[in-house]
């Protein structure tokens, strides 16, 4: 992982060049302000005052700086992000203002992942500059907790299957002393029916299992956060088409969320009992595979009738949420790439999120706002419970009517969460389509940074 701590430092006036933003508003005069030789040259590189003009502008001797036109909110991650892959290596300082959460985004441009490729020789880094140096910290962690959802997502799943996941969450237990519990095989069988169901079908060393961790003070409020961890989803017997199936290696992009979250919460040492559940599986087809029509038991004792075994996650999620409730939490929250309906809706940037609680759901959305890492808000409607009627079984796990297919994998859910508890569910994408400045194609994460603002407001 990128050493992002290298690149954002104290400044305690060392050597560094001049970055000069300028809203495109205020361009014009700011101009007229410049030498003319300074104006000729921005004429020539076509810098015309529109946001995402840059220029490198002569100085003194071998002095220079650079100007950035940009129109991004002072508050914004992304008011930088661009710079680093414009500019050479080197250090660098804001000419006017904070750097403020545009620290983020200079670190995130610098992301990199080259698992599978030489690492790209584009020099060294770019050091940022900043007069806040207690925030440095916090920035750091931000960008090692989304670079690690981009690692694990982007990873293939041939190097990332259920054994992986329970590394990645092992290599967090003994980094923070937490305690690390897997349940797999027979306990598994007994204990999380439908977990065992959809991972049965996959090859013994991906065998499916239930990751926990615990940790923190067993007297603060108990908080858990459960990600879907289905480490590639063929769609089992009812198997997605080669197009549907290309992606499905972020199938478990809810597990990788809250992996990060996780890692957040026990690295700033926030006063919670923090309660982690990855239920990682295969969604495979073999002999063994669970079969449209077949009735699973779950660990709530309910029965449901599988009428599709590409609606696997909410399954996994499904005895998940169960032994979440079984501790007595005072929130929960789960992380789950579950539904394309999610998707036609809302497309890869906002998570739909569900919550149960209006307090929960105001604050998740406001913070989520004001970081710059939005939510949207779909209802968990009532009116559409009769859709997950079965006629042999107390439910089914998808209606096949085509209508609100986000709502009702919610709705299927709210079924197995801990009832009178605040509990939010965010269908996420985990992928990002088209590159943004600071932001590459590839695994992503979204929805990370509000809950993580949330967490901090009520438990810091």
């Amino acid at each position: 992982m990128t050493d992002f701590a290298a690149l954002l430092q104290a400044d305690r006036g060392q050597s560094a060049r001049t970055i000069e933003v300028v809203h495109p508003d205020v361009y014009t005069d700011w101009l007229k302000g410049q030498p003319k030789r300074i104006r000729a040259l921005l004429d020539a590189q076509k810098v015309t005052g529109k946001a995402g003009n840059k220029a490198i502008l002569p100085g003194d001797g071998d002095d220079w700086s650079a100007l950035l036109v940009c129109d991004e909110d002072l508050s914004s991650p992304w008011r930088i992000a661009s710079q680093p892959g414009f500019l050479p290596e080197g250090a660098y300082r804001l000419k006017s203002g904070e750097v403020g959460a545009a620290g983020l985004g200079w670190l995130l441009a610098q992301y990199r992942f080259e698992r599978y490729v030489k690492p790209d020789k584009d020099g060294g880094p770019r050091v940022l500059l900043t007069n806040d140096p207690a925030s440095i910290d916090e920035t750091v962690r931000l960008a090692q907790a989304t670079a690690l959802v981009r690692d694990l997502v982007n990873t293939g799943s041939s190097d990332m299957g259920p054994a992986e996941l329970e590394a990645e969450a092992e290599k967090l237990a003994k980094r923070h002393d937490a305690k690390l519990t897997v349940t797999r095989g027979d306990a598994l069988t007994k204990g999380y029916p439908m977990i065992d169901a959809v991972g049965r079908a996959a090859a013994k060393h991906r065998s499916p299992r239930l990751i926990e961790l615990e940790w923190g003070n067993p007297k603060h409020p108990r908080v858990a956060v459960i990600g879907k961890g289905v480490c590639f989803d063929s769609g089992g017997l009812d198997i997605k088409p080669a197009s549907g199936m290309r992606l499905m290696k972020k199938d478990m992009g809810g597990a990788a969320h809250a992996l990060a979250l996780a890692s957040l919460v026990m690295g700033a040492r926030l006063k919670v009992r923090l309660h982690l559940l990855i239920p990682a599986v295969e969604n495979a087809i073999s002999a063994d595979a669970f079969r449209p029509g077949d009735v699973l038991a779950t660990r709530k004792g309910l029965t449901v009738e599988n009428t599709n075994t590409d609606a696997e996650g909410r399954l996994v999620l499904g005895d998940a949420l169960t032994k979440a409730g079984e501790d007595k939490p005072e929130l929960v929250i789960d992380y789950a790439t579950l539904t394309g309906a999610a998707r036609v809706a809302l497309g890869p940037d906002l998570p739909a999120t569900f919550v149960n609680d209006e307090t929960l759901a105001g604050d998740l959305l406001s913070v989520g706002t004001a970081v710059y890492d939005p939510l949207w808000r779909l209802p968990l409607w009532d009116g559409y419970d009769d859709y997950l009627k079965s006629d042999i079984a107390d439910l089914i796990n998808a209606p096949d009517n085509g209508y609100a297919g986000a709502v009702t994998a919610a709705l299927f859910l709210r079924r197995f969460a801990p009832e009178g508890v605040p509990w939010a569910h965010l269908d996420t994408f985990a992928w990002r389509p088209t590159a943004k400045n600071g932001r590459p194609k590839g695994g992503e994460a979204y929805g990370l940074r509000a809950a993580w603002a949330m967490l901090k407001r009520r438990y810091v």
